[in-house]
């Protein structure tokens, strides 16, 4: 399957710019039906606590929500991006990955970014996603998550061989973003893919690097500093080979994991 990400810089809070800049970028993109393209975290405004830039869950045109639907639809792929979301009185930070039938499968971001006081502006989530589209099992995470080993190990407890991170990753901490994004795949012998923004906001600099990191630990695509599209092939029986001949999950104190010989 080919996953593609696309890494750019979000105008801070100018929805309609960032969808519109988008546009031009989708016109390059030739995927195929079944593959995954990947969007960073808050897409459309950037990393912002402005509530007033939120989608009500309830809104069936939420234009953001709808873009990707949009996309997904006209490419027969999976979309998957992040939005801030409105839900009755709360407000969440939220990966949302759109499919080609109209359906979307939602992520609350569990680890709020409390330096941002992203903590004090949205509602943390408390439940780990996951997704099967075209033969894997997808887990989902945004950011500030990729810290915290639980969130991986408890996807892959659920059957994931496929993450996604989506971030607003400073250039400032990029070392741990790179050497985290490893140890993930690594821990949990997982593809992970990390899709990182370029550009600036008011409290920032971000330098990209988005990635894929295969279950070894190998990088088989690090998208550099620049705005772009970048893609690359991902192999299921790479993960069902590693897991057999060097079956480290079975061996997690507690751990009801049982291997699979191969994914639904």
């Amino acid at each position: 399957m080919h996953i593609h990400l696309i890494q750019k810089e979000i105008i801070w809070e100018r929805p309609d710019e960032n969808r519109d800049s988008l546009e031009k970028m989708f016109e390059e993109l030739k995927p195929a039906a079944g593959d995954i393209i990947v969007l960073p975290e808050m897409y459309a405004t950037g990393f912002s606590m402005n509530t007033l830039f939120s989608e009500d869950i309830m809104q069936t045109n939420a234009p953001n929500a709808s873009f990707l639907m949009r996309k997904s639809s006209d490419f027969e792929c999976c979309v998957i991006g992040g939005i801030a979301i409105q839900n009755k009185n709360l407000f969440h930070n939220e990966s949302v990955a759109a499919f080609p039938n109209g359906n979307l499968i939602r992520y609350k971001k569990n680890n709020l970014f409390p330096l941002a006081n992203e903590n004090q502006t949205y509602t943390a989530g408390n439940e780990l996603t996951t997704f099967e589209w075209n033969s894997w099992i997808i887990g989902m995470s945004i950011c500030y998550d990729l810290r915290f080993p639980e969130i991986y190990r408890g996807l892959t407890a659920k059957g994931a061989n496929l993450m996604v991170n989506i971030a607003n990753w400073p250039i400032d901490r990029i070392d741990h973003w790179i050497t985290l994004l490893k140890a993930r795949a690594i821990e949990n012998q997982s593809y992970i893919v990390g899709v990182n923004r370029t550009g600036t906001d008011p409290n920032s600099i971000y330098n990209g690097r988005s990635m894929i990191i295969d279950p070894m630990g190998g990088i088989i695509l690090d998208a550099g500093e620049k705005q772009g599209i970048f893609s690359s092939t991902i192999d299921i029986e790479k993960i069902s080979s590693w897991r057999n001949s060097f079956p480290a999950l079975n061996n997690i104190k507690g751990s009801t994991h049982r291997q699979q010989k191969s994914c639904p």
